[in-house]
């Protein structure tokens, strides 16, 4: 079975390695972007099977991303967890951004691989 490619876009850079860290342990590909802008410029040729996005980037608004994400024909249907400090209102937030999952930070490792595998699972059917 082919590795499944993840992206992370994530501005904390700690946060951002510990995520890589952790899916290249569980053989993922993965690439991490900090900003919007790279997350926009890159989504199409990346291809990813799930993406992590955080809210709150320094350059723009996750919500806005994941709007860009689901307007796009080629790679709306890519499942997304969304992961915020700041945010705790779990159905507040996908109902508000369509997204497939939720995350408040910090977060337990183990929950956040059964959301991943949960969401690869999902989008395979």
């Amino acid at each position: 079975m082919a590795k499944k490619n993840i992206l992370v876009v994530e501005d904390n850079h700690a946060i951002l390695d510990v995520i890589t860290l952790i899916l290249e342990s569980e053989a993922f590909n993965v690439v991490g972007l900090n900003k919007g802008a790279d997350f926009i410029n890159h989504v199409n040729e990346l291809n990813p099977d799930v993406i992590i996005m955080d809210i709150m980037l320094p350059d723009t608004d996750g919500r806005i991303l994941l709007k860009h994400l689901r307007a796009d024909v080629s790679i709306a249907h890519t499942p997304v967890l969304m992961i915020s400090a700041r945010y705790n209102a779990t159905n507040y937030m996908l109902d508000e951004v369509a997204a497939d999952d939720f995350m408040a930070k910090p977060f337990n490792i183990d929950e956040l691989m059964d959301k991943i595998y949960a969401l690869l699972k999902k989008s395979s059917h």
